[in-house]
């Protein structure tokens, strides 16, 4: 919800604390110098909490867009990051006020477009050709895309199918028409919710469609504004005042200095982006996708940006801030399609724990967070810190695995492992050895139930691996039958045989191309 203020905030004034000194000398009393430690005077102190207290204000409400308090960190980081923002709320939310407002506050040249109603050539001008004919130009008005820094395309929901498209590549690429738009930094739309979002007695919404998930996934945040209920009984108060209605957001440039100081910093630390960071974004996108909620590679990035500039305008990275950021880095709701909050949370604390770890801690949960096993080998073989840790994460996949599976795994490993390439000890080596002669030599009697009326029924699980062998020959036929036969033997049942076979025989692709390219052992944890 937003509502103008009356005045514009004072422009916030950087105060260097003084530093603390010892101002006594060899005359004072023993009283007044009992510690060796410098005395910090009061006013460095004061100095101190009064910075602190101005990073911590509110910088949307100092603009009168009021009830985005919860949700500031990640939208201050999107304007740190540069990446596009998506609101979705009801009308009357203030959805396109908070937009237009940053807009005034960053002293930006915006645009503001109402998909509903706008055509191309609103957007670009009419073409018309230059004076050799061997090219278009554009005749551009004040209301044109080129020379803006910021542009909003509100509605953006009911916007044509074919107007719709052209937004890719202007909300992903800073495009039109192929052409570069090379002022243009900030991308934002807004829209109510769609209809498969509106439940029984809620507002109808007529003609505001689920977005297309290819342009909603280039939305690097996605938010949900709250209606009157989720406002503090102080915004209420704020957003009903009529006082200072229509006046210009200024908040002296307090916003655009800190987000200018952010980004500064953001931009220092993007190319050696913290492990901790780039751990939460990699476990979270896996653990979402196993609750089937897919999140998208670029998306994963996307996540890793947001978080690692709300670190920077937090001051700190907490398990609230993560969890907000990954809220609103998942787009499914623009399409009506909101992941179940049980598996985003769940997805939060898998990731969570993975960020918080020590180094190798944090590897050997990234190690079992991921669910293939050719994975597991990828990254037992390129990322493993240490033999130590190499050695626990196989223990705890023998004790955590079925059988079968933990077969497959050190039937794929042990040749790799016997070899010394894999970054694993002793123990590890001999476990890899120990399950593997299983199943290398196979000795064992196979046993099922049948009819009398029927003796010839062959055996169940005989059959059901037997269709996925026909399919295969050379090599991986050899080594799916001892798999196969090591499982039929020990009464391991298979779910799914192709599927099976399929993930092993990736394991040993995974083996072979590291021996082709000569790719162990970097130690490099994720």
């Amino acid at each position: 919800m937003a509502k103008r203020k009356k005045s514009a905030a004072p422009a916030a004034t950087a105060t260097t604390p003084a530093p603390a000194s010892d101002s006594g000398n060899s005359n004072k009393s023993s009283k007044s110098n009992k510690s060796n430690k410098p005395a910090k005077s009061k006013k460095a102190n004061r100095a101190k909490t009064a910075t602190k207290a101005r990073r911590s204000a509110p910088y949307l409400a100092a603009l009168g867009a009021y009830g985005f308090g919860k949700l500031e960190p990640v939208l201050l980081a999107a304007l740190v990051t540069e990446d596009p923002i998506l609101l979705i709320g009801k009308s009357g939310t203030g959805k396109t006020f908070l937009l237009n407002s940053i807009s005034e506050a960053l002293g930006l040249e915006h645009r503001h477009y109402n998909a509903s109603l706008i055509s191309f050539d609103d957007l670009v001008g009419f073409p018309y050709p230059d004076e050799a004919r061997d090219s278009i130009r554009f005749l551009e008005t004040p209301a044109t895309i080129w020379g803006a820094e910021s542009v909003l395309v509100d509605e953006i929901s009911r916007c044509k199918p074919e107007h719709q498209n052209r937004f890719f590549s202007l909300v992903h690429e800073r495009r039109v028409q192929g052409i570069a738009l090379e002022k243009l930094r900030y991308r934002w739309a807004a829209m109510n919710p769609s209809s498969p979002d509106q439940g029984a007695g809620s507002e109808a919404y007529v003609g505001s469609e689920p977005l297309d998930p290819a342009l909603a996934d280039r939305f690097a945040v996605v938010v949900e504004v709250g209606d009157w209920e989720q406002l503090s009984l102080k915004d209420r108060t704020r957003v009903a005042d009529p006082s200072g209605e229509g006046a210009r957001s200024d908040d002296g440039g307090r916003l655009a200095r800190a987000v200018a100081g952010w980004r500064a910093e953001f931009l220092e630390k993007l190319p050696t982006t913290p492990k901790p960071v780039l751990a939460y974004a990699c476990v979270a996108t896996t653990e979402l996708g196993q609750a089937a909620i897919r999140v998208s590679p670029r998306r994963a990035r996307l996540l890793a940006r947001t978080l690692l500039a709300a670190t920077l305008v937090a001051g700190e990275a907490t398990s609230a801030l993560f969890l907000k950021v990954l809220r609103c880095s998942l787009p499914h709701v623009a399409w009506g399609d909101a992941p179940a909050e049980v598996a985003v949370e769940a997805a939060h604390q898998a990731a969570w724990a993975v960020c918080m770890a020590e180094e190798d801690e944090r590897w050997v949960h990234l190690f079992h967070t991921e669910r293939n096993l050719a994975k597991k080998l990828e990254i037992l073989i390129r990322q493993c810190p240490s033999r130590d840790s190499g050695t626990l994460a196989v223990e705890q996949l023998i004790a955590n695995e079925s059988r079968a599976r933990a077969a497959a795994f050190c039937l794929a490993a042990y040749p790799a492992a016997l070899d010394g390439k894999l970054r694993v000890g002793a123990e590890a080596v001999a476990d890899f050895a120990r399950i593997a002669s299983e199943l290398l030599t196979i000795d064992g009697n196979i046993t099922w139930s049948q009819r009398r009326s029927d003796p010839d029924i062959p055996n169940p699980e005989l059959e059901r691996t037997g269709k996925v062998l026909m399919r295969l020959q050379g090599p991986r036929l050899a080594r799916a039958r001892q798999l196969f036969y090591w499982c039929i033997v020990n009464q391991q049942a298979i779910d799914d045989p192709n599927a099976f076979e399929a993930e092993f025989n990736e394991c040993v692709t995974t083996i072979r191309d590291a021996i082709e390219s000569g790719d162990w052992n970097r130690g490099v944890a994720a």
